[in-house]
């Protein structure tokens, strides 16, 4: 065994010393891009693809669940949060169903159905009212989810104790409600009255002054300036309202429009205006000609007058009595003869187009606006890799939207220096929007495996062209030292007859292999007797 091993050792030195560089990197490679192909194929082989069962759990719910699984002997993890219980893929649907009807998710939440489950006579009043409170709330939070745009809601009612006498007050309900809403959502007016309403009629005698509703972020939901039309300019918050309303259409136009064009995730527009509330109400008359070239009214009466006469010259002098000195003596004579008199008066009453206007401007105009936009690039670490031509194209839109929605009047004509000064476009790599998901192990392409079985049949096959080249030269040169030995023929042993000295020397070697003291106390008496 010793000497097949020293000589499987031996001839695999010879063989490696016999290689050339080139031979024995290909060599090197090749048992090493097979071990590294065997990990890898045992990896993705053996690997567990883990995808979520259940989301947005609360502690309480992932640690039911979990405890539910590590009995059942399954394999889960807890996503970062501990809100997300990641699975096997292929358990995913039985792992559901098989919850499902155990009741899990379970949130501990008391609801109408445990009336269902839970009747009896064994309850006390108190504990009937505790739990139909509680239930009411649960209820009542249910039916809230159910509204766009909020997430989760919690309610704590607190309801009024009954007097035991019939002069007592009656008293009120009050109701705390807190919203978890989608990021970025606003509730309209109608959405806030809702909201109140809907509480108020769920509870009885709850009226909507008892009512505190606010979301995660402390921002409180007043009924009294939702009804009161909150939109009015006449107050600061009315004015605050319709600016954050201008800026917030405006955003959302730029976001989408750019967002299509380059990626959602790609583009942040942030929008300011400066809106001008002052209100102006003015009446004015204005009298202008019918016949504007000619400056002329239109005719609507006319008189003429025509006097003639013929016959005979009147006297000359002073006529009689006429002058204070006139003593009666100065009338003179004079010839008589025939005259002609004429006389045309004409007179044209014309009138003009009078105007009257009752003139209310637009309760604000929006003198200024300045839009700010960053964009993220192709490649977000290379800035260059967003083109001049985009960047451009970007600036163009901004700049027409800025010229159509600043007032003319307000700001009078922009000029191309003065509009590009309200507008600035920012490229550079974003580094918020990784956002922590679940980890769900990626699905392997079909074209690795196929990459993989291409990459491992060319090893096979080298490495058995190299086999097969070394067995042909190890052939060749076992049989060239045959040829050379033929000519030194000797006996085998094992033809050699077995007499009594031979088989005594075989016992010796035998015995000096085995038991060499032995073979050393015999020898030493050999030499004592001789």
């Amino acid at each position: 065994m010793n000497e097949r091993l020293t000589k499987v050792k031996t001839d695999s030195t010879q063989f490696w010393r016999s290689r050339t560089k080139g031979q024995k990197g290909a060599i090197i490679g090749t048992l090493l891009g097979v071990i590294a192909l065997a990990g890898i194929l045992t990896y993705f082989s053996t690997r567990t693809t883990m995808v979520p069962l259940f989301t947005e759990l609360s502690a309480q719910e992932a640690g039911e669940i979990a405890e539910v699984l590590g009995a059942q002997g399954v394999t889960y993890e807890i996503a970062p949060g501990g809100t997300n219980i990641l699975v096997p893929e292929e358990q995913v649907d039985s792992l559901t169903v098989s919850l499902a009807s155990q009741g899990y998710p379970e949130s501990g939440e008391i609801n109408n159905s445990f009336f269902t489950s839970n009747a009896g006579f064994g309850m006390t009043d108190n504990e009937f009212n505790v739990i139909k409170l509680a239930a009411t709330q649960t209820e009542l939070a249910n039916l809230i989810r159910k509204i766009e745009g909020v997430k989760d809601a919690n309610v704590m009612i607190t309801m009024p104790e009954q007097g035991v006498f019939l002069s007592d007050a009656a008293q009120e309900a009050s109701a705390a409600i807190v919203l978890n809403t989608e990021p970025g959502h606003k509730f309209s007016d109608e959405q806030i009255k809702t909201l109140y309403n809907l509480v108020s009629k769920s509870i009885p005698n709850l009226s909507t002054d008892n009512i505190v509703i606010s979301n995660q972020h402390s921002e409180y939901y007043d009924l009294a300036s939702a009804s009161s039309n909150s939109n009015s300019i006449d107050s600061v918050e009315g004015q605050m309202q319709v600016k954050k309303t201008i800026e917030r259409d405006l955003q959302r136009q730029v976001q989408q429009m750019l967002g299509t064009m380059m990626g959602k995730d790609k583009v942040v527009v942030s929008v300011t205006t400066d809106v001008d509330f002052k209100q102006e109400n003015r009446e004015e008359n204005l009298v202008q000609p019918v016949d504007e070239e000619n400056m002329e009214g239109i005719e609507i009466s006319a008189q003429r007058i025509t006097e003639t006469y013929t016959g005979t010259d009147a006297a000359t002098g002073t006529p009689e009595a006429e002058n204070i000195t006139d003593n009666f003596v100065d009338y003179q004579g004079g010839n008589n003869g025939n005259g002609n008199f004429e006389r045309v008066e004409e007179t044209i009453n014309n009138d003009v187009n009078r105007i009257r206007k009752d003139i209310q401007e637009s309760p604000y105009k929006i003198r200024d606006i300045g839009i700010q936009v960053m964009v993220e690039p192709p490649v977000p670490d290379d800035p260059a890799s967003l083109s001049d031509d985009v960047q451009a194209d970007i600036e163009q839109i901004l700049s027409t939207i800025v010229r159509t929605s600043i007032d003319k009047e307000a700001a009078g004509e922009l000029t191309e220096d003065q509009i590009n000064e309200k507008i600035v476009v920012s490229v550079q790599q974003f580094f918020g929007n990784e956002v922590a998901t679940p980890e769900e192990t990626p699905v392997v392409p079909w074209w690795v495996w196929v990459v993989g079985g291409i990459l491992l049949a060319v090893i096979v096959l080298l490495v058995f062209f190299i086999l097969r080249a070394n067995k042909r030269k190890k052939e060749e040169e076992e049989l060239t030292v045959i040829e050379e030995q033929e000519d030194l023929f000797v006996d085998d042993i094992n033809d050699e007859k077995e007499t009594e000295s031979t088989v005594r020397r075989k016992q010796l070697e035998k015995m000096a292999k085995d038991k060499p003291e032995d073979f050393a106390k015999l020898l030493r008496s050999w030499i004592t007797e001789d």
